[in-house]
């Protein structure tokens, strides 16, 4: 049922930076190896709303409603820009360790799954990816695009652990130069607007 073209393409898929790479690699970097564990979860559970909406067929609807599209999208952008504005105003590692408890975990979560929550072409893109690998002759396209779903999920939760632990095993020779450190606040800081930008210009 899960094709090794399918595996081989949610990989490549899953490999790419977008605005949930960047939030867990910037969390690595940041906070450590813990939340960026934290952050990679968030980003998985946020892409299981989209997947639902396909698997509903609630993609569709969105596909039709140019309001709940747009709507959705500006969220979206606007939540970005936030994500911006907390990277460029932190000041050093003592800022950003400062939220190392249980509830700062819980922040990292929240951030993560509205990161992916906020963005209606996930929606969009589940929809035009999955059915590529139904097969029509196996029957039960339901059950089949659940393990899809299911498989992707896993491989972007493994995927972002590896992005992130290997951003925190840098994290030392970061927070050593406080020039470093602000260079990649100021970059991180950057990368989140231009995300939102491209956001906010995308179309359906």
């Amino acid at each position: 049922m899960v094709s090794v073209e399918f595996l081989i393409t949610s990989l490549v898929v899953v490999l790419i930076p977008g605005t949930g790479v960047v939030y867990t690699i910037s969390t690595g970097l940041f906070r450590g190896a813990r939340a960026s564990l934290f952050a990679s979860l968030g980003c998985t559970l946020g892409i299981v709303p989209h997947l639902l909406a396909s698997l509903l067929g609630l993609a569709a609807i969105l596909h039709m409603s140019a309001l709940a599209f747009h709507t959705l999208k500006y969220i979206g952008v606007a939540y970005l820009f936030y994500l911006a504005w907390s990277a460029w105003r932190a000041k050093g590692a003592a800022r950003l360790d400062a939220e190392g408890d249980e509830r700062g975990m819980a922040s990292v979560v929240l951030r993560a799954v509205m990161l992916n929550f906020l963005n209606p072409k996930l929606t969009l893109f589940f929809l035009a990816f999955m059915p590529q690998f139904i097969s029509v002759d196996a029957g039960a396209p339901v059950l089949q695009m659940l393990t899809l779903s299911i498989v992707f999920m896993a491989m972007t939760l493994l995927v972002f652990v590896v992005y992130g632990v290997v951003s925190a095993a840098l994290r030392a020779y970061v927070l050593r130069s406080p020039s470093i450190l602000g260079w990649l606040q100021r970059s991180f800081a950057a990368v989140f607007a231009l995300l939102g930008v491209r956001l906010a210009l995308a179309d359906r």
